[in-house]
């Protein structure tokens, strides 16, 4: 066979894989979630310079609470909820600390006296 006995097959589309859109993969990554990891390491004969470890997480927010994941529930800088209570627990230490200041002195006048 040479090169022109193939030619007549290059008009006919070649079967792949169905086509699938980047809205079905998202949804079916964000549904199931997928989990990423890796490790950077760097020796310098036989002497550990550096350790990268890097995890990576990527699903739906239903589906990182299903696998016990919140954290930007908490983190003052991701949640305004969370950036409340920091901020109200963060009074309520130094407000009992500047009374404890407060009430110091005092009773160590008294006990002068």
């Amino acid at each position: 066979m040479t090169d022109l006995d193939f030619r007549h097959d290059v008009d006919r589309p070649v079967p792949g894989p169905p086509n699938s859109n980047l809205a079905d993969i998202l949804e079916r990554v964000l549904d199931k979630g997928i989990v990423i990891a890796g490790d950077i390491k760097i020796d310098l004969l036989d002497i550990e310079l550096l350790t990268i470890r890097l995890r990576l997480f990527v699903a739906s927010v239903d589906t990182a609470k299903k696998a016990g994941i919140d954290w930007w529930e908490t983190d003052p800088a991701l949640s305004s909820r969370a950036a409340r209570s920091a901020l109200q627990e963060e009074n309520r230490e130094l407000r009992t600390r500047l009374e404890a200041l407060e009430s110091g002195p005092r009773d160590m006048a008294s006990a002068d006296r």
